[in-house]
C-alpha cells in the first residue's frame, strides 16, 4: 500500500543503515520506483542519470569492498542502487526531442532550435563541466528516487563514500563516460533512526 502523506514522506524520511534481509522488491516495482524517479528535472531535459541496481549475492560481494564503511547497507538491503551520469547524454537529444513531437507535446521548430542551440554546447564543453552538470541531475533524481521509496513502503540511505575510480568498471560501464554520483541502499528498515539538527532558515538565508 503506497503512502500518499507528502509530509510524512518528506518529513520523516531518515537515512537507515540496516534493512530486514527477508524482503526483496520486485523488478516490476523497482522499475516503476525508477520511471518516477526520472520525474526529476535535468538540463535540457537530457537525462543523463543511469542506474544500476545491484541486488544478487555474488554482485554485492563485489560491490562491497568498494563501499569502504558502508557495508551494513549493502549486506542487509534489498537492493543497492547505483547512480551514473551519462557524461554524452547529449547523443539521445534526437530520441528525446523527436518523442516530444511525435506525442505533439513540442513543435518541430522548437525541436530543431534547441538541437542547434544546446547540443554544440554540450558537445564541446569542457569534462569538469559536463562532470558538474550530470552530478547536479542525477543528484536531483536520486533524491526523488528515496522519497518515491518511501511512498512505496520502503527505505533508503544514500551513500557517498565509495570507490569512485572503481566503481563504473566494476559493473561493465565505461568509467569515461559514466561518473558515479550517488550509491541509495533501499530496502524495509530494520534500523531504529534518530532525528538529526538542521540549521534554522534564518541562519542559512540572505534576502537581497
Amino acid at each position: 500500500m503506497k503512502n500518499n502523506d507528502f509530509k510524512d514522506v518528506v518529513f520523516n524520511r531518515r537515512s537507515v543503515k540496516e534493512f530486514d534481509t527477508n524482503v526483496k522488491i520486485s523488478h516490476e516495482e523497482m522499475l516503476e520506483m525508477i520511471q518516477e524517479a526520472t520525474k526529476a528535472p535535468s538540463s535540457i531535459n537530457m537525462q543523463p542519470w543511469r542506474f544500476v541496481v545491484v541486488e544478487s549475492e555474488e554482485e554485492k560481494a563485489k560491490l562491497r569492498p568498494l563501499i569502504r564503511f558502508n557495508t551494513r547497507q549493502n549486506d542487509t538491503s534489498a537492493a543497492m542502487v547505483l547512480f551514473f551520469g551519462d557524461m554524452q547524454c547529449h547523443e539521445h537529444a534526437e530520441e528525446i526531442y523527436g518523442e516530444a513531437v511525435e506525442r505533439g507535446i513540442m513543435p518541430q521548430e522548437v525541436k530543431d532550435n534547441l538541437l542547434g542551440m544546446f547540443v554544440p554546447s554540450y558537445q564541446n564543453a569542457s569534462k569538469q563541466h559536463m562532470n558538474d552538470i550530470v552530478k547536479i541531475d542525477s543528484s536531483l533524481a536520486a533524491m526523488q528516487f528515496m522519497l518515491v521509496a518511501r511512498a512505496h513502503g520502503y527505505e533508503t540511505n544514500p551513500i557517498g563514500g565509495f570507490e569512485e575510480d572503481q566503481l563504473a568498471e566494476a559493473f561493465g560501464l565505461d568509467p569515461e563516460r559514466y561518473v558515479p554520483v550517488l550509491i541509495v541502499a533501499i530496502g524495509k528498515g530494520d534500523y531504529t533512526s534518530h532525528d538529526t539538527v538542521r540549521f534554522n532558515a534564518e541562519k542559512i538565508t540572505t534576502f537581497k
